[in-house]
C-alpha cells in the first residue's frame, strides 16, 4: 500500500475544515428544488436567497471529526504531554504503575530479549489495563531480524538479518517481514521499530558499529536498500503493523554506536541532497507511518546538534523536503550515551521544538521528568501548546489508523 501522507495534519484551529476530502452533495442542480413553490427563485446574480448550502453541489459538506480529533479535545494537559513519551520495559520486569496511571505515557516498547509469549502477552495486557479504556497505548518492539530480535523463543520466529535479506532480494525481505508482522500482530504489538533504512558506507563496512558491524543494513547501494526497505514496509503494513524507518538521516557513515558512545558519532557527509537519503524516501513512499531520528550529528545539516534535536533535520529535511507527515520519534533519550550530557527536560522539549513528536526512553524512571517538562513547556507559550497538541494528534491519529480508537 502506497500512502505518502499518512498522518497529514491541519493546524489545530482548522481541523474541522481540513480533515477529510470534500465530496459532491449528490444533488442534481437541475432538480434541486429551487423552482418549487415556496422556494426562492434565482435573483439573477447566481445565488438563491434562503437556499440550503447543502443543496449546492459545489459546496463541500462539513466533515465529521475523527475519533482522534474528538479525543484530543477531551484530554487534560498532562494526558496530552504523556502521549508524547514511549517507555521501555525490560524483559522480566513489570510496567511501573505511574508510567501509565500517573504520567499517561502514550505507549511502551519491549526492551532486551523476551523468550516467552506468555510474558509478552501479560505485559501487553498490563499496558492496556493501566491506560484509560478509551486511550490505549501503542506497543512497540525492535524486531529487525538477525541479532536484533527482541522477541525470540515461542514469542516470535527467527528471521534472517537485513544484511542477509539484502543479498537474497526483495522477495526474501517480504517473506521475512510478513513473518515479523504476523508474530507482532499475534502478540498485540502494533508498531515495529524496523526496518533499518541506513545505507552503510562501503568504505566502512563492519567498522560502522551501529549498522554494518551488526548486519542490520540491507546493503551499500541506496537504490537497492530502498527497494528492500519498501518491501519490508509493505509486508508489515499487510499484517496491520506500522513500520518505523530508522535512523534518519542515516547512521551508515558513523563509526561508533550512539547508544554506547558520545564520540565518533559525527557524519560529515550527509546533507540535503545526499543519495543516501533515497532509501528513506522509498520507505516513505511505501507507506511507513513512523520515522526514528538518529542521535548522531550531521554538520551539513546543523553543526553540533544531534539530528533528533535539529530543526534542519526534522522540519526542513524530513518533513518539508521529503514530505513525511507521519509520526517522528527519537532514538533512545533515556540511557544513550550520545545525549547523556543533555538535561533531561531538554531531551523532552528539544525534539518537539524541532518538529518531532515522541521521545523514547529506555529508562522508565525518567518518565515523570519527561512528561513534567513537556507539560510545563506547553504552558509557557501558546505556540508550544499548539505544538504539543499537533504531535498528540499525530499519536492519536496513528492509534486510530491501527484500530485502537473507536468513533
Amino acid at each position: 500500500m502506497r500512502r505518502r501522507h499518512l498522518l497529514a495534519l491541519a493546524p489545530t484551529a482548522a481541523l474541522a475544515a481540513c480533515t477529510a476530502p470534500g465530496g459532491d452533495s449528490g444533488t442534481d442542480p437541475a432538480t434541486d428544488g429551487s423552482n418549487d413553490s415556496g422556494g426562492s427563485s434565482d435573483d439573477g446574480t447566481g445565488s438563491s436567497a434562503g437556499k440550503d448550502p447543502s443543496d449546492d453541489p459545489t459546496t463541500d459538506p462539513t466533515p465529521e471529526p475523527t475519533a482522534a480529533e474528538l479525543l484530543l479535545e477531551e484530554l487534560e494537559p498532562r494526558e496530552l504531554a504523556g502521549q508524547l513519551v514511549m517507555v521501555g520495559i525490560p524483559a522480566g520486569t513489570e510496567i511501573p504503575r505511574d508510567v501509565l496511571e500517573e504520567h499517561h505515557a502514550g505507549g511502551i516498547f519491549l526492551l532486551q530479549v523476551w523468550e516467552s509469549a506468555d510474558e509478552v502477552d501479560a505485559t501487553v495486557a498490563a499496558a492496556q489495563e493501566g491506560s484509560r479504556s478509551d486511550l490505549p497505548p501503542l506497543i512497540a518492539v525492535d524486531q529487525e531480524g538477525g541479532q536484533v530480535r527482541m522477541l525470540r523463543g515461542d514469542a516470535a520466529r527467527k528471521t534472517p538479518s537485513a544484511e542477509t535479506l539484502g543479498r537474497d532480494g526483495t522477495d526474501a525481505v517480504a517473506e521475512a517481514y510478513t513473518s515479523i508482522g504476523e508474530d507482532l500482530a499475534a502478540r498485540g504489538i502494533q508498531v515495529a521499530f524496523s526496518p533499518v533504512a541506513d545505507v552503510v558506507d562501503p568504505a566502512l563496512g563492519d567498522d560502522n558499529a551501529p549498522v554494518g558491524a551488526l548486519g542490520r543494513g540491507f546493503g551499500t547501494d541506496p537504490e537497492q536498500v530502498g527497494e528492500c526497505v519498501a518491501a519490508a514496509v509493505e509486508a508489515l503494513d499487510g499484517q496491520g503493523v506500522a513500520a518505523t524507518l530508522k535512523h534518519f538521516p542515516g547512521l551508515g557513515r558513523v563509526r561508533e554506536n550512539t547508544d554506547f558512545s558520545a564520540e565518533g558519532i559525527e557524519d560529515p557527509v550527509t546533507g540535503p541532497d545526499d543519495p543516501f537519503l533515497d532509501s528513506f524516501t522509498a520507505g516513505i513512499d511505501a507507506g511507513a507511518q513512523l520515522v526514528m531520528m538518529s542521535s548522531a550529528i550531521y554538520p551539513q545539516l546543523e553543526e553540533g546538534v544531534p539530528a533528533m534535536f535539529s530543526r534542519a533535520a526534522i522540519q526542513d529535511l524530513l518533513r518539508d523536503q521529503l514530505g513525511f507527515t507521519g509520526l517522528v520519534v527519537t532514538d533512545d533519550i533515556g540511557a544513550a550515551k550520545a545525549v547523556a550530557d543533555v538535561p533531561v527536560a531538554e531531551r523532552a522539549t528539544r525534539p518537539l521544538a524541532a518538529g518531532g513528536d515522541v521521545v523514547i526512553t529506555a529508562d522508565a524512571s525518567l518518565t515523570g521528568q519527561l512528561v513534567d517538562a513537556l507539560e510545563e513547556w506547553a504552558a509557557e507559550d501558546p505556540a508550544n501548546k499548539e505544538r504539543v497538541k499537533e504531535s498528540a494528534l499525530r499519536v492519536l491519529t496513528l492509534k486510530e489508523q491501527l484500530g485502537l480508537l473507536t468513533s
